[in-house]
């Protein structure tokens, strides 16, 4: 009789950590699925970031162009180029 309750009580006892060990798989996969998700969005606002730093190198590049800075200077600052002998030149 006590071998029978002592099977018994073994079995039970691997019944229970097999259902632990299946929650635990179920848990990290559970949790690797959250991760994966989180990964595909991070990588989605990475590709806009990269859309955007593009777009913004591109606006930086037609303002900084040296006809458009000269024309700006013109018209809104009433800059004029001086004359030739009027500019000094220094050296390093």
């Amino acid at each position: 009789m006590t071998e029978t309750r002592s099977a018994i009580l073994s079995l039970a006892g691997l019944l229970l950590l097999l259902l632990g060990s299946a929650l635990g798989v179920i848990y990290s996969k559970y949790q690797s699925r959250l991760l994966f998700v989180e990964i595909q969005q991070q990588e989605r606002e990475l590709d806009r970031y990269e859309v955007e730093w593009g777009q913004l190198q591109l606006e930086l590049t037609t303002l900084a162009e040296e006809n458009r800075v000269e024309q700006i200077a013109r018209d809104k600052l009433k800059l004029v180029m001086p004359e030739r002998d009027k500019i000094i030149y220094l050296k390093p």
